[in-house]
């Protein structure tokens, strides 16, 4: 079981107990490592690949997206017990964010082949972005003093205040596409920002990337639309649209990161693609 004891604030370590009493209730043989990073981390799940062990992540979409890439052509199925700020691949697997009820799938063993992203040859289970993304990403992870769900509204707000519109070029199944606007997310998953319904209709195990690609509005409009996305109905909105693809290119007229999982990835430009049902992941009976 690798554990990120700083997930969240720090509730990665408050609640490792209760998942370690909860494993041997259950009778489950396991070893904890704690983690000193994602390297680490993703180090530590590949040796206990070759060994024959499950890996189990207790943490956040960052070093659950790297370990579950890590482990991707495997045979070694990666569990689960979500520990971090927004925990939107577990939620979107059906995956309980009680401690107990998470280890009570570990210990149902049923396993769900997903597919895995890469981008630039960086792996991710989640959503790949950039644009006004990136900049809100790198402020969310600026402000490990903002608890829970609050950071990635805050950090909506302060990315708005200085964004101007930038140009993207994307070419999707070699079709070139030119864009002003606001953001490109290319979605191996529905979630991200700790439940925002991105890209509503992606489905993790199809083989194809919804890419979600928000144009140019005003600061208000887009502030009003905002809310729109927990609920996945922001799609409905003139200045969004929603294409599928197979291999998804894009390029900006300036420099951007690109987030996936809700940690740097790589930079622009990129080429992002799928491995078709690369992973298997514990999953709760009826997923």
């Amino acid at each position: 079981m690798l554990v990120n004891p700083a997930a969240a604030g720090g509730r990665g370590g408050e609640l490792l107990p209760r998942v370690e009493r909860a494993l041997q209730a259950r009778g489950v043989a396991f070893r904890t490592v704690l983690t000193r990073g994602i390297e680490h981390g993703c180090a530590e799940a590949v040796a206990a690949a070759r060994a024959g062990e499950t890996c189990v992540v207790m943490g956040g979409d960052g070093l659950v997206g790297q370990v579950g890439g890590a482990l991707a052509d495997g045979d070694v199925p990666l569990g689960v017990i979500p520990a971090g700020r927004g925990n939107d691949l577990a939620r979107v697997l059906g995956i309980p964010t009680e401690p107990e009820a998470a280890v009570a799938v570990i210990a149902g063993a049923r396993v769900r082949q997903i597919d895995v992203g890469e981008a630039n040859d960086r792996r991710f289970l989640g959503i790949a972005s950039c644009g006004f993304d990136s900049d809100a990403n790198r402020i969310a992870n600026q402000a490990r003093w903002v608890r829970g769900r609050l950071v990635y509204a805050y950090a909506a707000l302060r990315a708005l205040a200085a964004w101007k519109p930038a140009r993207f070029t994307l070419t999707l199944d070699g079709v070139r596409h030119e864009l002003t606007g606001y953001s490109v997310a290319v979605a191996n998953s529905r979630a991200y920002g700790g439940g925002m319904m991105i890209a509503p209709d992606a489905a993790l195990d199809d083989g194809l990337l919804d890419v979600v690609s928000t144009g140019q509005v005003g600061k208000l409009r887009f502030l009003a639309n905002l809310p729109k996305v927990f609920a996945g109905t922001h799609v409905d909105e003139e200045p969004v649209s929603v294409e599928r693809a197979a291999e998804v290119r894009i390029d900006a007229d300036r420099p951007f990161a690109v987030y996936a999982d809700g940690d740097r990835l790589t930079e622009l430009p990129v080429t992002v693609r799928l491995l078709r049902r690369a992973l298997a992941v514990l999953v709760p009976e009826g997923e």
